[in-house]
């Protein structure tokens, strides 16, 4: 009877020992430098974000933050990296749209699952597309354009920063939603798409607003509206294509990950400092001037992006008839 009792007590100790011990982990963190991967080629979006944070970071957390570039197979190279990863909150991810939303119905296999290896800390961010035209073309609003296009089938041209980016599958929701037949010109990044925009090779273009704004003052582009949900602070007066076009929204996101498992209260500090920070007026404004938005959402706010996202691409890749590899 007392070997059975003590039995009992050490699983009693047993099965309440992870529910202690975790929350005092929680407390302690970290315990060592924090490794944030960005699934790109340095010097992109997910770079400036992290650059933008990592010294305030590093003072709120006390450990040194070292950022990792393991791009790759359209980010599903870093991100399986991360959610390979313990789950400790020493190992993060700045993931993107394309390799939480896009990538599941462009490869034939992934190497993770967006939606349940990965621990969603903040929504970042948007990294902000506009649509331009070239400032020739008879069209100073969507309406303008949508009437265009419809007067002349398949003759106008949407220039992309490559095929299956955010930026080609807002290209795809205007003709789904509007029935306009445009043709898709994909290049190699979003600064050659927006030269020949200026240079009258192409009517049209979806660009980053980063890739837009060194040629607004030359005249030679016109920006009609964004494609975020809502409107731009630093372009007050452009509206969205919603504002024309109900329902319409593509967004080029940027968030914070961990992996799956990891503790809640990890989870919380990391977003409890990073929407701190995000939501500086310094940090704000550094990202502003690449045409990065700050939204700092919940961990809640960022998985519903992911999901919803998921469903939308699907859709949308489906439309532009882009077969996975």
């Amino acid at each position: 009877m007392r070997t059975a009792a003590t039995l009992l007590a050490i699983g009693i100790v047993v099965a309440v020992l992870p529910t202690q011990v975790l929350p005092a982990r929680a407390q302690d963190y970290p315990t060592r430098p924090i490794t944030i991967v960005s699934a790109q080629a340095s010097g992109g979006a997910s770079d400036t974000i992290v650059r933008a944070v990592q010294e305030q970071l590093q003072a709120a957390l006390g450990q040194p933050i070292v950022l990792e570039n393991r791009p790759g197979a359209s980010g599903n190279v870093g991100a399986a990296q991360v959610a390979r990863a313990a789950p400790d909150g020493h190992t993060l991810m700045i993931g993107t749209d394309a390799m939480m939303t896009s990538n599941v119905h462009l490869f034939k296999s992934m190497p993770f699952d967006p939606a349940k290896d990965f621990a969603p800390i903040t929504y970042a961010g948007t990294n902000v597309i506009v649509l331009a035209v070239h400032a020739d073309l008879p069209a100073k609003s969507v309406a303008d354009l949508i009437a265009y296009a419809k007067a002349n089938p398949g003759k106008l041209q949407f220039g992309t920063s490559g095929v299956a980016s955010p930026h080609h599958l807002a290209g795809e929701l205007l003709k789904l939603k509007t029935g306009i037949d445009i043709a898709h010109v994909p290049y190699r990044g979003g600064a050659l798409s927006a030269n020949d925009l200026a240079g009258g090779h192409i009517g049209m273009a979806f660009l980053s607003y980063s890739a837009a704004a060194p040629l607004i003052p030359t005249g030679k582009i016109r920006i009609l509206a964004v494609v975020e949900k809502t409107r731009y602070a630093p372009l007050p007066d452009v509206p969205t294509v919603a504002e024309t076009i109900p329902g319409y929204e593509m967004s080029s996101w940027l968030g914070f990950f961990a992996p799956a498992a990891t503790p809640a209260p990890i989870v919380k500090r990391l977003h409890d400092e990073l929407a701190k920070i995000l939501k500086t007026d310094l940090v704000k404004e550094r990202l502003a001037a690449v045409g990065i938005a700050v939204v700092a959402g919940t961990p809640a706010e960022l998985a519903e992006t992911v999901r919803s996202g998921i469903a939308v691409r699907g859709e949308l890749v489906k439309a532009a008839k882009i077969e996975p590899q």
